[in-house]
C-alpha cells in the first residue's frame, strides 16, 4: 500500500486516478489496504490500496 493510501480514514475526501467521472469520494474504511469508498457518481467501491494510489482532496 503507498504511504497516502495508508494515511487515508474515514470521512476524508479523495478522488481516483484513473476514474475522474466518478467524482469526489469519501473514505468509509481502510482496512488492511482494502479501501472503501463512497464515489458522488460511481457509489460504493472497494480500492485495492496496493494497485491504486488515491488521491486525497483537501479542499472541495
Amino acid at each position: 500500500m503507498s504511504e497516502i493510501n495508508a494515511f487515508l480514514e474515514p470521512g476524508m475526501l479523495v478522488r481516483h486516478p484513473e476514474q475522474p467521472d466518478w467524482g469526489l469520494g469519501q473514505v468509509q474504511s481502510n482496512i488492511g489496504g482494502r479501501i472503501t469508498v463512497n464515489f458522488e457518481h460511481q457509489g460504493k467501491v472497494v480500492i485495492d490500496g496496493r494497485r491504486i494510489e488515491l488521491m486525497p482532496v483537501f479542499d472541495s
